[in-house]
C-alpha cells in the first residue's frame, strides 16, 4: 500500500469523529456523507492529489449501500472538490488556484518587465502556459462593437486562446482590437512580444488609463466544458474588460471565461 493509500485508509476506516451518520435527520445519507468528505477536504486532511478511499472502505466506514457512496462522490464531484481519474479512484481535486488581484493585475510595471496579465498573476502558483491560439481579422459582433465604440461592418483583430497551469486548462479568452489599429503592428502575429497586447497599443502611442470589468457566474456550455476538462456541474466564471486610452477611447475589449475553481478573485477599494 502506498503512502497515499495508507493515509486515506486512515482517515475514513479509523472511525474518527464525524463519520457517524444521523439516520434520524431530513438531511439524506448521502449529503451527510459529502459533508464529511468535504470536511476533511477544507480542513486539508485529504489535499490536493490525495486519492479518497474506494467506495467500499467508505461503505464499510459509513455503513451504507454502494450507491448512496456513489452519490455523496457524484455530488462533490459536480462541486469540483474530486475528480475521478479512470482505473485508479477519485482524487481531490489538484488544481492551483490563482489569486488574481484586479488592482495589480494590469499595472504598467507588468507590462514593462514583459510580463502579460496571466504570466504576472500565475508566477509562483504553476508554470503558465498558452494553447489554441487563432488571430485574424473579422467583422465585430455587436457586444463588441458596443465595447469598442464602432460602426456596422467594422473590422476586429480577434485573438483566441486557452490559458494552462501546469498543463491544466484553466481560462478561455478572447481578445478583439479595433482593426485600424492592429494593421500593421506585432499584435497581428501570434507572438505579440514581452508584455502582451497592452505594451504593443502603448508602444504604438495609445497610452492606456483605465480598465473596466464585468463579473458574473454561470454554468459552462458544453464546448466550454470540454476544453476547460470540468467536471459535471462545475460552474465558470466570465470576465468581461475592456481598456481605455487616455482620452477615453476604448482599444481594446476581452472575454474570458475561467474554471472558476482554479480563481480568487480579489479587489481593492479605496474607503473615501
Amino acid at each position: 500500500m502506498t503512502s497515499q493509500e495508507d493515509r486515506a485508509a486512515r482517515l475514513h476506516l479509523v472511525g474518527a469523529p464525524g463519520t457517524a451518520l444521523d439516520k434520524d435527520s431530513d438531511r439524506p445519507l448521502f449529503k451527510q456523507i459529502a459533508d464529511s468528505l468535504r470536511a476533511q477536504i477544507i480542513a486539508g486532511e485529504l489535499g490536493p492529489g490525495d486519492r479518497v478511499a474506494s467506495e467500499t472502505q467508505l461503505m464499510e466506514t459509513y455503513h451504507v449501500a454502494r450507491m448512496t457512496v456513489r452519490q455523496a462522490l457524484a455530488l462533490l464531484k459536480a462541486e469540483g472538490l474530486l475528480v475521478a481519474e479512470h482505473g485508479r479512484g477519485v482524487f481531490v481535486r489538484a488544481r492551483p488556484v490563482v489569486r488574481r488581484v484586479a488592482s495589480d493585475r494590469f499595472a504598467r510595471r507588468h507590462r514593462e518587465a514583459g510580463q502579460a496579465a496571466f504570466i504576472a498573476e500565475a508566477q509562483g502558483v504553476a508554470a503558465p502556459s498558452v494553447d489554441e491560439l487563432e488571430v485574424g481579422y473579422e467583422t465585430a459582433l455587436p457586444h463588441v462593437r458596443e465595447a469598442l465604440a464602432l460602426g456596422a461592418r467594422a473590422k476586429v483583430l480577434a485573438r483566441r486562446r486557452r490559458y494552462l497551469l501546469d498543463g491544466e486548462p484553466v481560462e478561455l479568452a478572447q481578445t478583439f482590437v479595433p482593426a485600424d489599429l492592429a494593421k500593421g503592428t506585432p499584435i497581428e502575429e501570434r507572438h505579440t512580444g514581452p508584455g502582451g497586447v497592452y505594451a504593443r497599443l502603448e508602444e504604438n502611442g495609445h497610452h492606456l488609463a483605465e480598465f473596466t470589468e464585468e463579473v458574473a457566474a454561470r454554468m459552462p456550455t458544453p464546448e466550454e466544458r470540454q476544453r476547460l476538462r470540468l467536471s459535471e456541474g462545475t460552474p465558470v466564471l466570465t470576465v468581461r474588460r475592456i481598456a481605455f486610452r487616455k482620452d477615453g477611447v476604448p482599444v481594446e475589449t476581452t472575454d474570458t471565461v475561467k474554471a472558476a475553481p482554479a480563481y480568487v478573485l480579489e479587489y481593492r477599494f479605496p474607503a473615501e
